[in-house]
C-alpha cells in the first residue's frame, strides 16, 4: 500500500493494519485514542489515531468524523499547517505525517501571525456544520448568529458545569461560583462575530515541526470567539515563547480592551470540560479562574 492506493481506497486500511502488511510503531495519542505512525510501502507516512481496542465502550458516533470535518475546516482557510485527512472512518482516522521540530521564538512568532489570519477567516455562525466533541463528549455545535455572549453561556459553559456537578467533580457551592460568572457575561466585553477557532487550543494540541512551523492538531473547530483559542495557549504551563505568540497575534490584529482580563472567562469553558472529564483534580482550577473573571465593565476600543 502506497499514498496513492490509500487515498484511492481509504477504506482498505484497517484490513492492511489487521493483517500486518504496514510497518506500524506507536506514538504518543493523547488521552483517547491509540495512535502509530504507519509507513507505507513508497516510504511515505501517515499518522493513524484508533479507538482502544478492548475499551469499555464503542467511539461514539460521529467521534472521528468531526475531528475530520474541523481539520479540513481550518485547513481550507489556507491560513495555518494543519494536517491532511488522508483516511476518515467510523473508528479511524489517518493524518499526513508532520516531522517533528524545536519550538523556537521565530517558531512561536510566526504561529502567532498565522493564528491571527486563521480567525480572521471567520464563520458564517457561531458553531459548525457538524455535530462536535471536545475530547471524548459531546458538543453542541448547532450554528447560532449570537450574541456570542449567549452562545458561550448556554452552549459551551453551562452543559460542562451540569456534568461536573452529575459525576461530583464539583458542588452545587461550587456551581453557585461559575453560575454567577454566566449570570453576568453580557456585561463583560468582548463580543465580536464569529472567528474560525481551533476551540481545544490547549498547549498539546500545537505540534511544533520542522522549518519554525507550528501546525494545528486535535482541534474541536468551530465559529467561536478567537480570545477563546488565545486563553487557552496559556492554560497547564502555557505553550513555549507565549509572549513572542501574542504579540505577533496583536501586532497582525490587535485585540479589543480588557482581553487580559477576560482569559480567565475564556479559560473556564475547557477546565470545566476537565472537571466533566477527569473529576475534581481540576475544581481549584476552575474556581480560581472563575473567581478571576472581572466585574463587568463598560465595551471599549482596541487594547494592543
Amino acid at each position: 500500500m502506497d499514498l496513492a492506493y490509500l487515498r484511492a481506497h481509504p477504506a482498505h486500511l484497517p484490513t492492511f493494519r489487521t493483517h500486518q502488511r504496514i510497518r506500524e510503531t506507536p506514538v504518543a495519542g493523547g488521552h483517547i485514542c491509540a495512535a502509530a505512525r504507519l509507513t507505507l510501502d513508497d516510504g511515505h507516512s501517515v499518522f493513524a489515531k484508533s479507538w482502544p481496542e478492548g475499551a469499555d465502550r464503542p467511539a461514539p458516533e460521529g467521534f472521528f468524523a468531526a475531528e475530520a470535518a474541523g481539520l479540513r475546516w481550518l485547513r481550507e482557510a489556507g491560513a495555518i499547517p494543519v494536517p491532511e485527512v488522508i483516511v476518515a472512518l467510523p473508528g479511524l482516522l489517518a493524518l499526513d505525517w508532520v516531522e517533528p521540530g524545536e519550538p523556537t521564538p521565530e517558531a512561536a512568532e510566526r504561529f502567532g501571525r498565522e493564528l491571527a489570519d486563521l480567525h480572521r477567516a471567520g464563520s458564517p455562525t457561531f458553531g459548525a456544520a457538524w455535530p462536535g466533541f471536545i475530547g471524548s463528549l459531546p458538543q453542541d455545535n448547532t450554528p447560532t448568529d449570537g450574541p456570542w455572549s449567549t452562545w458561550f453561556a448556554e452552549r459551551r459553559l453551562v452543559p460542562y458545569l451540569r456534568r461536573s456537578v452529575d459525576c461530583g467533580a464539583l458542588t452545587s457551592a461550587d456551581a453557585a461560583v461559575v453560575e454567577q460568572v454566566i449570570g453576568r457575561l453580557d456585561g463583560l466585553g468582548g463580543d465580536e462575530p464569529p472567528a474560525r477557532i481551533h476551540g481545544d487550543l490547549w498547549p498539546g494540541n500545537v505540534l511544533w515541526g520542522a522549518a519554525d512551523r507550528a501546525w494545528l492538531i486535535d482541534p474541536a473547530a468551530h465559529g467561536g470567539h478567537r480570545e477563546t483559542d488565545l486563553a487557552q495557549l496559556a492554560l497547564f504551563g502555557g505553550i513555549p515563547h507565549l509572549d513572542r505568540a501574542l504579540a505577533a497575534y496583536r501586532e497582525s490584529w490587535p485585540l479589543p480592551a480588557g482581553w487580559r482580563e477576560r482569559v480567565p472567562l475564556h479559560q473556564l469553558h475547557l477546565l470545566l470540560v476537565h472537571t466533566a472529564l477527569f473529576g475534581g483534580g481540576y475544581r481549584d482550577a476552575v474556581l480560581q479562574a472563575a473567581r478571576a473573571v472581572p466585574a463587568p465593565v463598560a465595551r471599549a476600543t482596541v487594547d494592543r
